[in-house]
């Protein structure tokens, strides 16, 4: 697979806290040049984007982003308003604590009600794999399975660590056959983008991949 064809599988990504508008309209027109999947932008510019880009881009947004512990009735009114606001998908974190009480079914009723909401646009549920066990990812496998979003999301890129490929693997093994997987965080070459695509990622979350290919681009020349 070539570079430029890779970035389809991009979500091209922006959400540090300090990201001003100008910032967001580069991402943006990157998207737009390099023909990533989308953008994945905070809530605030959802709106925004939408009046400017309209159609010709597809918007992501993060909810609950990026510690999770938010209630679900504060998600559900998130989500709402992303939709309403012009995203097409949404990222969701779940509740970390829940997962570490035990609490598997809460979770999957909360994934379940922010699909619910997203109806036929695209629900990805971020389990933040850095802070969870083999047995927590796979309790989480069969959660955002029995939910039925339509992807599981490695991390956040905020946490202590993001996506590796022997998590990715493990998904596969757990996940039901209508869910995709999106790797994020420390996706940072171009190497790195090939193995996660080769390993069965659908997606991934990077601020790096228009910037490397941009880079070999110019070399070329």
């Amino acid at each position: 697979m070539k570079e430029l064809e890779m970035l389809r599988y991009v979500d091209h990504t922006l959400l540090k806290a300090v990201a001003s508008w100008e910032d967001i309209k580069q991402l943006c027109e990157e998207a737009l040049e390099f023909q990533t999947a989308s953008v994945c932008i905070p809530p605030s510019y959802v709106g925004r984007i939408k009046k400017e880009y309209g159609d010709r881009l597809t918007i992501c947004t993060v909810i609950g982003f990026p510690l999770g512990y938010n209630t679900k009735e504060t998600k559900a009114f998130e989500c709402k308003q992303a939709l309403e606001d012009g995203a097409s998908e949404i990222d969701m974190v779940i509740n970390l604590t829940d997962v570490k009480n035990g609490e598997y079914k809460k979770i999957e009723e909360e994934i379940a009600l922010l699909k619910q909401i997203t109806g036929d646009k695209i629900l990805k549920v971020i389990i933040e794999t850095c802070y969870l066990t083999k047995e927590e990812k796979i309790a989480m496998c069969h959660a955002v399975t029995n939910a039925n979003a339509d992807f599981i999301k490695t991390s956040t890129g905020f946490g202590t660590n993001g996506a590796t490929l022997e998590d990715v693997a493990l998904f596969k093994e757990h996940i039901g056959p209508a869910v995709r997987i999106k790797a994020a965080g420390g996706v940072r070459s171009l190497e790195d983008l090939r193995a996660f695509i080769e390993a069965g990622c659908s997606r991934i979350g990077t601020s790096s991949a228009v910037n490397l290919v941009r880079g070999l681009k110019a070399e070329s020349y």
